[in-house]
């Protein structure tokens, strides 16, 4: 992949074998993070939306979960673009915090605004999670020269973004209200 000056960028070596420049192997090792990350979103949401009670919040959640699906083949796409296999390194932020999502649906009752609640801020963790992730990458990947990876980086930032602004929607036009009645 060239960077910005047309370059492809260059790789240390040590003794006989290559090796790839500490930045970048730091950015891969965050898209192999984020990689998990996202393939394990798409078996936990289901586990969300299940458990909504809001036809809102459930329809929040099932968009979020077709767009997630999204952000696993763009970063396949990225990988491609790195010429390096798509590979997933565990998550342990991740499965943290869909854990603890899992925890607050077990811990509140069902078919209540209190339940959505929880799981609107269980999901805006996540959220919030992602965009730092993307944003920091996003960064990295500027930085590196990898124009055409920062655009699909860029894509999938501005749809966690939107994502977490439409839970705060939800949360603040309807259930929160409802929840505080309860």
């Amino acid at each position: 992949m060239k960077n910005e000056t047309g370059t492809t960028p260059k790789f240390k070596t040590k003794g006989t074998a290559t090796v790839e420049p500490a930045l970048q192997e730091l950015f891969i090792d965050g898209l192999m993070d984020l990689y998990w990350a996202e393939n394990h979103l798409v078996k936990s949401l289901p586990k969300m939306i299940k458990a909504a009670t809001s036809t809102a919040l459930a329809a929040a959640i099932e968009n979020h979960l077709k767009e997630t699906a999204g952000h696993v083949a763009r970063l396949e796409q990225v990988f491609k673009l790195l010429d390096k296999e798509a590979l997933a390194k565990k998550c342990d932020a991740m499965e943290g915090l869909t854990k603890e999502a899992e925890g607050v649906i077990g811990s509140t009752e069902a078919g209540t605004a209190t339940r959505d609640a929880g799981i609107i801020l269980a999901s805006q963790k996540v959220e919030h999670y992602e965009i730092a992730s993307y944003l920091g990458l996003l960064r990295l990947a500027t930085t590196l020269g990898l124009d055409e990876v920062a655009v699909l980086l860029k894509q999938t930032l501005t749809e966690e973004q939107t994502a977490d602004a439409l839970l705060t929607e939800v949360a603040e036009n309807e259930i929160n209200y409802i929840a505080a009645g309860e």
